[in-house]
């Protein structure tokens, strides 16, 4: 009988420091695998990581990727490539007299993405560094007005002017985003007709496909920004799949974008914009897959990784959703997973300034990451510290592959921050601990409430390479239900790239309102309208999802609309049922939209005496896949006694000291088994700090709980 070779679904994700790996089996036995990310190449981190794992399995990477039925990939390329400029050179065509549109940013460009208390600190006012030049940015004659009838024709002679001027000065990709395309795209659409003509070597992002929306910086920031990615990200995803593809891979390659799903390799260039954050959107992904099948609606997401830490939110059993996006002081208007980002991770770097201790956002990175990796830094880091507490082994640190060199690192501490401020070495790295703890805490409280709930109300989730070392300090903090350290912390990212099904987005801006000081919203909000509308959209996803061979049975269709009080800039997002609604449906989407505004917002926030709009309609739609599960594991007799390995001291800041504190070996421990703090769990990724007012329980699938005692 022909032996059959096993199944495996893998994930990858590139972080700032490492690049994870999980590979599951058939059987949903898991295999979690990290190497050094390579920011020269980031396709060099991954083929690395894939050796490693086909190593471990006694297979060739040839083989490993043979018997891959799923592959799913989140990238930081997008991120980096915009971040650092990288992208390639891009042009912008837009309506007569529009042209400052992307430069002005609508006065919002100065203070984007700082923070309340880093408003007053005018040093931080600046605009961004343009993506499109000001030469590089073409008006064409030609007037749509707001319901979509054409008043002045396109004068086709200043596209041709535009495209050749475009493609003598070698620019690659061309933005468009005419005034009011997306409530008629014609004239977007014989831009692109001409340029193919004039200048086919030039690609095209036409805002009527990318983000057909009302918001007209916004909506051409985001334009420029996919056509100003679309270029690199092709490049980087057709070199990665062609070269995997060469080495044996035969199933479907797939990319995880920022909406919380993964779309296949030749489509993701083309939605590059949405890739933006694609890398911390797999954890929340993972996250939302752990929790359904543990019961868990409400969950804080936390990842803490080298260089920063991550937070999301799901409630009720689905992410919040941003409709607007900062990222590097643009506005970006495609729905993404809500993530908040601060510079917090195993990299932040500690100083003294001013006679006061300062950790992070600052960070060392991957290169030449913190003192005691031995690779060249010498300002500590809040990795230092952790090892200079006794709470992560030098000889245990990825497994034993990274020996960390504690005396460097106490030297670094001594030198930077212990003389600087007059104290013990220990007591500087329990300060650099504190700090850095206290500033995630301070984050994840003011977003629970910012948001309008109770953090009490919610699971913790904690993970990423450092989240585990930290959660039960900010998690404590907190006083949340439960922390959870999942059993794929270290890459769960990446475990989110497995987990996750085939998502795309579909919307579209179509302005309805209320009068002031109206009586039944339904009156002046047309149901008939507003059917037709989630029909059309339900109708182009369900074609992107045949056109993946998504069954019917596996389509799942999700509604919402984004409402706000009329004079007002900002919307809330509102779910939205399926079927046909009547009357009383709108009007109690209406009701539902004014819950939710005094809950963000306040008692009394809520004015419907100003009249009501919904600005946008959309539907996201879901294909699922069918990833292979997680291995459930009975629960087992015995005492954790089983897999301790030995005692050290460890200094935990609120004893004030060293405490004689057991050490267990995570890989030896059951389900069912139970440790009281305080304690540390090692595992060849990560290590669990549980307090001393604490215990940690394995759950079925070996994910530790940690409670208060």
């Amino acid at each position: 009988v022909e032996e059959v070779s096993p199944l495996y679904w893998v994930g990858v994700d590139i972080g700032g420091t490492f690049t994870d790996v999980v590979v599951l089996d058939e059987k949903g036995n898991l295999r979690t695998y990290k190497t050094s990310s390579t920011p020269g190449d980031l396709g060099e981190g991954v083929v690395e990581g894939l050796r490693l794992a086909a190593s471990s399995l006694d297979l060739t990477l040839e083989q490993l990727l043979s018997d891959t039925a799923y592959f799913g990939h989140g990238t930081t390329a997008a991120t980096n490539a915009f971040i650092e400029r990288k992208g390639s050179k891009t042009g912008l065509i837009t309506t007569r007299g529009f042209g400052d549109t992307l430069l002005i940013q609508r006065m919002l460009g100065m203070t984007a993405g700082l923070r309340e208390e880093q408003m007053s600190r005018y040093s931080l006012r600046a605009y961004p560094d343009p993506i499109i030049p000001p030469e590089m940015i073409f008006e064409v004659t030609e007037r749509v007005d707001y319901k979509g009838a054409e008043i002045v024709p396109i004068q086709e002679e200043d596209v041709r002017h535009a495209a050749h001027a475009l493609a003598n000065a070698d620019v690659r990709t061309v933005a468009v985003c005419l005034l009011w395309s997306f409530k008629n795209p014609a004239h977007e659409h014989r831009v692109r007709e001409i340029f193919h003509r004039e200048a086919p070597e030039i690609e095209i992002s036409l805002s009527s496909d990318v983000i057909p929306i009302i918001r007209e910086y916004e909506r051409t920031a985001t334009t420029a920004i996919n056509a100003y990615l679309c270029s690199v990200i092709g490049t980087y995803i057709g070199r990665l799949q062609t070269g995997l593809q060469d080495k044996g891979l035969k199933g479907p390659f797939l990319i995880m974008n920022s909406i919380g799903g993964v779309v296949t390799a030749d489509e993701a260039p083309n939605k590059a914009v949405t890739l933006l954050t694609s890398g911390p959107t797999g954890g929340v992904v993972g996250s939302l897959s752990l929790g359904k099948v543990l019961g868990h609606s409400h969950i804080i997401t936390t990842d803490m990784g080298g260089t920063s830490f991550d937070v999301g939110l799901i409630v009720e059993g689905r992410p919040l959703l941003s409709t607007i996006t900062t990222v590097e002081k643009y506005h970006i208007l495609t729905p993404m997973i809500s993530i908040d980002t601060i510079g917090a991770g195993g990299g932040s770097i500690a100083r003294v300034e001013g006679g006061h201790l300062r950790v992070g956002p600052e960070s060392a990175g991957a290169d030449p990451g913190p003192v005691c990796y031995g690779r060249g830094g010498e300002r500590p880091t809040v990795t230092d510290a952790d090892l200079v507490l006794g709470i992560l082994n030098p000889d245990y640190f990825l497994g034993g592959r990274l020996p960390l060199d504690r005396p460097k690192a106490e030297e670094a501490i001594r030198r930077h921050v212990a003389e600087p401020l007059g104290i013990s070495v220990p007591e500087a790295a329990a300060g650099i601990r504190r700090v850095i703890d206290n500033r995630m805490a301070d984050r994840l409280r003011r977003l629970t409430f910012e948001k309008g709930h109770d953090p009490r109300d919610f699971v913790l989730y904690a993970y990423g390479g450092a989240g585990p070392v930290h959660c039960t300090a900010y998690g404590a903090e907190l006083h949340v239900q439960k922390i959870l350290v999942p059993v794929t912390a270290t890459v769960h990212s990446a475990f989110g790239a497995v987990a996750s099904d085939l998502h795309y987005t579909f919307e579209i801006s179509d302005l309805m309102r209320t009068p002031a000081h109206f009586d039944v919203a339904s009156k002046h909000l047309p149901p008939g309208r507003i059917n037709e509308i989630f029909e059309k959209l339900e109708g182009q996803g369900r074609r992107a999802l045949q056109a993946n061979e998504i069954p019917p049975d596996r389509m799942r269709l999700y509604r919402s609309a984004d409402f706000r009080f009329r004079r007002q800039t900002n919307e809330v997002l509102i779910p939205t049922p399926d079927g046909e609604l009547n009357e009383e449906a709108v009007d109690s989407l209406v009701a539902d939209f004014e819950a939710q505004y005094e809950q963000l917002y306040g008692p009394g926030s809520a004015f419907r005496e100003a009249g009501i709009e919904i600005t946008t309609f959309r539907v996201e739609a879901v294909g699922l896949m069918n990833p292979c599960q997680l291995r459930e594991y009975p629960i087992e007799k015995g005492e954790a006694e089983a897999a301790r390995r030995g005692t050290r001291d460890v200094y935990f800041p609120n004893q004030g000291g060293s405490v004689p504190t057991p050490i267990y070996e995570g890989g030896a421990l059951r389900a069912g088994w139970t440790i009281a703090g305080p304690a540390i769990i090692e595992y060849s990724g990560t290590t669990i700090a549980v307090g001393p007012s604490q215990k940690a329980t394995l759950d079925t699938f070996l994910n530790v709980v940690i409670e208060a005692l």
